[in-house]
């Protein structure tokens, strides 16, 4: 399905790219014709994944950035007004989860009353505001340019008021109400705003390492966020905003949407 779309052309930026979600939607960009800015804090993850993809003849770059921190925004910010001509998408995908608050989140959760308000606001700082950090200082040169394209990862709606997931579920619901908000705002500007997500549990280093084999059953693989990222950084995508897209439902939404398309053309 994603050779249904070309990328030439497209620069991309996508937070928390060094692993797990952020680097299968990298993958994906790039093996489409984008070039990719891997956005993370400095470390060896972030290391391995740019010398990866760059040995792979990939137009990739490491940019490195803490969204909790706006000067850091800001800073990588400049570094793709020096050194690209324009940028097409900004993907918000940068987050900590439960095992950071409750290492055995699954197996055992926790009231939220006995979560450390440490912890909560960590999460938080980098799952919220991180979100909102990024998209304002973004926003500002995709309005200069009079176009661009945010995409926010979330979760399902479940997980957000599962029990033992404060304050994880909360500051996923938090990102996803700013997300719609987002849409709105920059609606004049013809900037769009869309939400994906897995539509499922992903094995990535956000799920404990010793979770029991019964739990892992059906569990999705990161790569199902190709298809999606890749459509919506496509000309296909001319325009959507406001959109809520489940990755493992993708096929089924893709084929309503480009049928409401029709319609509209014979309108």
């Amino acid at each position: 399905m994603i050779s249904d779309w070309r990328l030439d052309g497209v620069r991309a930026v996508i937070t928390g790219a060094s692993f797990g979600l952020g680097k299968a939607m990298a993958e994906s960009l790039l093996e489409a014709g984008a070039e990719v800015a891997l956005a993370s804090r400095p470390g060896n993850r972030l290391e391995y994944t740019y010398s990866t993809l760059k040995e792979k003849g990939l137009p990739v770059h490491k940019l490195e950035m803490d969204v909790r921190n706006e000067e850091s925004v800001k800073a990588a910010a400049l570094w793709v007004r020096k050194n690209w001509d324009h940028l097409d998408l900004v993907v918000n995908n940068a987050g900590i989860g439960m095992i950071t608050v409750n290492p055995r989140f699954l197996q055992e959760p926790l009231p939220f009353f006995e979560a450390p308000s440490v912890k909560f606001k960590d999460v938080f700082d980098t799952n919220v505001l991180g979100y909102f950090l990024v998209s304002s200082v973004f926003s500002r040169l995709f309005i200069e340019q009079k176009k661009g394209r945010f995409v926010n990862i979330s979760i399902n709606r479940q997980t957000m008021t599962r029990n033992g997931f404060v304050p994880y579920g909360p500051s996923r619901a938090a990102s996803e109400a700013m997300s719609y908000v987002m849409a709105e705002d920059l609606r004049p500007y013809g900037i769009t705003v869309n939400i994906l997500l897995p539509g499922g549990l992903v094995l990535t280093g956000m799920v404990p390492e010793d979770l029991p084999e019964e739990r892992k059953k059906g569990a999705l693989n990161a790569e199902i966020m190709g298809a999606p990222i890749v459509f919506l950084a496509s000309n296909e995508s001319e325009g959507l905003t406001g959109q809520r897209i489940v990755a493992s439902e993708f096929e089924s939404w893709l084929s309503n949407f480009r049928s409401s398309r029709r319609k509209e053309w014979f309108l």
